[in-house]
């Protein structure tokens, strides 16, 4: 369906800190019960808020969690991070969450799964010293995604058992020389992080990568961040412009349910 002609869908990202694991559970567990359509976290190892070495959970072992924990609700991080991981080996962990999450249908028919492979090249450079990564330049870690993009997907068909569906790939950025030519290249799904007026001229960006690699934009779905008090013009402004994807960031210890009751009525008022 080409994204232009797509309805307007809601994602909340539940921030993996300043919680113990049972509250996150629940907070998931409301998110699907208000019908959040999609319910990210993130790929790093450290608090990015508030405490510096506050509580905080490793985000693929979490998606594992969650995977079972829910039954409607996509889920996916925002993003993984490309560099802590072999490409391989992080196609093999997605695949894996991918089935965990495909409930099977009462009749017993196999389910498909609800994983959305968020990814991009990274940045919180305490996650790297710490870890034992090498941290390179900003330059040097898009080159090494856009590497890693095709092993991903040449995993996806060499694993036995294949993924349930063509896992949608989430591609976070706006870096016009290399970013969102690895979006136009291996992307369904584009997290741009980015107001209207620069979304409008990063589209135009995007739009030339597109020609370049031979894809048509609108195969992409745009994914954008309003801010928790965006007003109904700004989020409409969004959605002219193409975004059919609205993420929140929520975290402990006060989650901001209000906004997130906004959009999702924002949502249902869109899509009638």
């Amino acid at each position: 369906m080409p994204s232009q002609d797509a309805p307007v869908r809601i994602g909340v990202q539940l921030q993996p800190q300043h919680a113990e694991y049972q509250t996150l559970r629940d907070t998931l567990l409301r998110l699907e019960d208000l019908g959040v359509d999609i319910a990210f976290n993130w790929d790093h190892f450290f608090p990015l808020s508030g405490e510096r070495d506050g509580l905080h959970f490793e985000g693929w072992t979490m998606l594992a969690a969650w995977a079972e924990q829910t039954e409607r609700i996509e889920i996916g991080p925002l993003v993984t991070c490309n560099s802590y991981r072999n490409p391989d080996l992080l196609a093999d962990m997605a695949r894996t969450v991918d089935h965990i999450s495909a409930k099977p249908a009462p009749d017993g028919t196999p389910g498909t799964g609800r994983l959305i492979f968020g990814i991009g090249s990274g940045w919180f450079r305490r996650d790297y010293d710490e870890y034992g990564y090498e941290f390179g330049t900003a330059g040097s870690r898009l080159d090494v995604l856009a590497e890693a993009m095709p092993r991903i997907k040449r995993r996806w068909q060499k694993l036995n058992p294949a993924p349930t569906r063509d896992i949608p790939v989430l591609i976070g950025g706006g870096g016009e020389r290399k970013t969102l030519r690895i979006v136009a290249e291996h992307a369904d799904i584009w997290h741009s992080f980015s107001d209207s007026d620069t979304l409008r001229h990063k589209l135009g960006v995007l739009d030339r990568w597109c020609e370049t690699v031979g894809r048509d934009r609108d195969e992409i779905t745009k994914s954008v961040e309003p801010s928790r008090t965006a007003s109904r013009s700004e989020l409409d402004e969004f959605h002219s412009l193409g975004a059919r994807l609205y993420t929140l960031s929520i975290s402990a210890p006060h989650y901001d349910w209000d906004s997130v009751h906004r959009l999702l009525q924002w949502r249902d008022a869109v899509n009638g």
